[in-house]
């Protein structure tokens, strides 16, 4: 099985500081036809006005990704974690059996844009944590690398989670190919750019949904401004 989500039938909340667009329920948008993907629980894509941001807030037993795509975005919680992101980097935060955290735009001059990003963990109320990391973009230029992994494989972020989390940036004429396997979930989605999948175009927002699917995908890259940004995300089914 397959399913498409459009960019433009997402969510939408807007403010005078925040533009969000939900890929899943979240908040005030709920819409029971998309709760989610598997573990998979949300995809935010946040534009964040200079200055501002979340205030502290809490959260518990989840396992939280966010990955900066123009901007900085400045972290701060109360376990001790810390750091400002910036266009490349991926941020986790394990929620565990509780901690509150902020997040702001870390600029008083530029806007952040960075996609928020929630998946249900495989156990209950561990310690919270918090790591961040930057991942060359010249090197995930036509293969993909791995951001996200149950054990840290690569040196990617390891997540409480059997799930992985793969990125590949295409330029116009550039492929990479990855093999589905029937026994898990999948989830593609176009953070940047313009692409092919399998023939199929998207843009920027545009996600799609692999259910016992078998075989190999193929994202190419088309002709644009941007370089196409695409994340996978391989799930329990």
């Amino acid at each position: 099985m397959q399913v498409l989500r459009a960019a433009a039938d997402r969510g939408q909340v807007k403010t005078g500081w925040l533009d969000s667009r939900h890929t899943f329920s979240f908040g005030h948008f709920h819409d029971p036809s998309w709760m989610g993907w598997g573990p998979l629980r949300v995809i935010n894509e946040d534009r964040v006005a200079p200055g501002a941001g979340f205030p502290p807030h809490g959260h518990a037993n989840m396992e939280i990704l966010s990955y900066v795509l123009d901007g900085a975005l400045a972290h701060r919680d109360d376990n001790g974690g810390e750091g400002v992101l910036r266009a490349g980097e991926l941020q986790w935060m394990s929620a565990g059996h509780g901690i509150e955290h902020s997040e702001f735009n870390a600029s008083k001059d530029a806007p952040v844009h960075f996609l928020q990003i929630w998946i249900q963990p495989d156990r209950v109320n561990p310690p919270p944590a918090h790591a961040q990391k930057s991942f060359d973009p010249q090197a995930r230029r036509g293969r993909w690398a791995t951001l996200a992994s149950p054990d840290g494989v690569d040196g990617s972020l390891a997540i409480r989670q059997q799930a992985w989390l793969h990125g590949v940036r295409l330029g116009e004429g550039e492929s990479a190919a990855f093999t589905l396997q029937p026994g898990r979930r999948y989830w593609l989605h176009l953070a940047q750019g313009a692409a092919e999948v399998d023939g199929r175009a998207l843009v920027a927002g545009d996600a799609i949904g692999y259910s016992g699917e078998a075989g190999e995908l193929h994202v190419e890259g088309v002709a644009g401004e941007v370089v196409a940004d695409v994340l996978l995300f391989d799930l329990p089914a």
